[in-house]
């Protein structure tokens, strides 16, 4: 018996592996952007956590983004607080709430998800799972197999991204 469900073409993954109070992630988010803008749904862009331990409030600032993206608006949440790393250096959780009020969402279902712990795992799996590939700084992208560790130099990354991207749509059943 065949099936005569339609296939659905298989999406290429870029995975952005992050620490959200990173200066260097910060840096990275004009690529992100452009990445986003050019493929759209053509490429899925999965943030992974990473927070490393030199940034007091980069665990929290994970966990925070995982209730974002519960609550539908992981990547602008996720840009709105890399685009101000120093605050929340300076003002840690509460600002992570600030941000979440700023954005529409439920402040206080962040500030309940930050005491509960509720995003601890994902957090955590994550890290492991970087750790266990590779990945020791931030931002490192993974795509197709291949690391690109952006934590030294963001030069060239985008482009690298862009081919192996490209590549990947170009090949039969993309």
């Amino acid at each position: 018996m065949s099936d005569s469900s339609p296939v659905r073409p298989v999406v290429p993954v870029l995975e952005v592996w992050c620490d959200l109070q990173c200066p260097d992630c910060r840096s990275a988010l004009e690529d992100v952007r452009a990445l986003r803008e050019r493929y759209g749904d053509r490429l899925e862009l999965r943030l992974r956590h990473f927070p490393l331990e030199k940034h007091k409030h980069a665990f929290a600032a994970a966990q925070a983004a995982e209730e974002a993206a519960e609550q539908g608006k992981a990547w602008d949440y996720v840009e709105a607080v890399l685009g101000r790393v120093e605050e929340l250096g300076r003002e840690g959780e509460p600002f992570l709430v600030e941000v979440a009020g700023e954005l529409g969402l439920d402040a206080e279902e962040f500030d309940t998800a930050l005491i509960d712990g509720r995003h601890i795992l994902i957090v955590d799996a994550d890290q492991a799972e970087g750790k266990a590939i590779g990945v020791t700084g931030t931002p490192t992208y993974v795509i197709d197999g291949e690391r690109l560790d952006g934590g030294k130099s963001q030069e060239g990354l985008r482009e690298r991204i862009e081919e192996i991207a490209d590549r990947l749509l170009a090949a039969p059943g993309a």
